[in-house]
């Protein structure tokens, strides 16, 4: 799917402008006359970054920019202002904004801020595709096979692991050979990794 540039601003005539800009450049845009528009019509899970203007009616870009931290956290946000306030720039990186940039910034570089954000959005798609493919492998393992796999990627033998779980060595590689298969591994560092790449809660081992 090809990525959408969503432009936010309420001055009618630079959206109109930039709009007309993007798509010249081979761009898919789509234009919101306030932040209330564009988060009612956000999409789920399309593919681009947002032009986010700094000072609007209603919600301000900041408040926009924090609500899309909580529905689309993949979407880059490269603010576009006319106010050069050092504040609001300082707060807006520090909520994730790819870029900040005076309205009067040249095409060069908006194109360029345009490019990041779009390589940012794809570097973070892939790395949040490939964690939700970790849970789902993970949630697809039983109980018991949970528990052999906490163990097993704390670097437990399978006889230490027998004697936790006070079942015999043979089932621990029964379990074990499961847990491997289920996650698509060949090795207990394989394993760890998927374990690292979702934030897998160890818990203390039992005794």
């Amino acid at each position: 799917m090809k990525p959408v540039v969503h432009i936010v601003d309420d001055d009618e005539s630079y959206r109109t402008a930039t709009a007309r800009l993007l798509s010249a450049h081979g761009l898919r845009v789509e234009v919101h006359e306030s932040g209330d528009q564009f988060l009612a019509r956000l999409p789920a899970c399309e593919p681009g970054c947002v032009l986010l203007d700094l000072q609007m009616p209603g919600q301000s870009g900041l408040q926009i920019q924090l609500r899309l931290r909580e529905l689309a956290p993949l979407l880059p946000v490269v603010f576009l202002t006319g106010e050069g306030d050092m504040k609001a720039s300082v707060e807006a990186m520090k909520a994730g904004a790819k870029d900040f940039l005076e309205k009067s910034s040249t095409t060069a570089a908006l194109m360029e801020a345009i490019d990041r954000a779009l390589i940012q959005y794809e570097r973070q798609r892939a790395e949040y595709d490939r964690l939700q493919a970790h849970r789902a492998l993970v949630a697809r393992l039983s109980p018991r096979e949970g528990e052999v796999f906490r163990f097993l990627i704390r670097g437990h033998l399978n006889k230490q692991i027998a004697h936790a779980l006070g079942i015999s060595e043979r089932t621990v590689k029964v379990h074990r050979h499961q847990v491997m298969e289920k996650l698509g591994v060949r090795s207990a560092a394989e394993a760890v990794s998927i374990a690292a790449n979702i934030g897998f809660d160890l818990g203390p081992p039992r005794p």
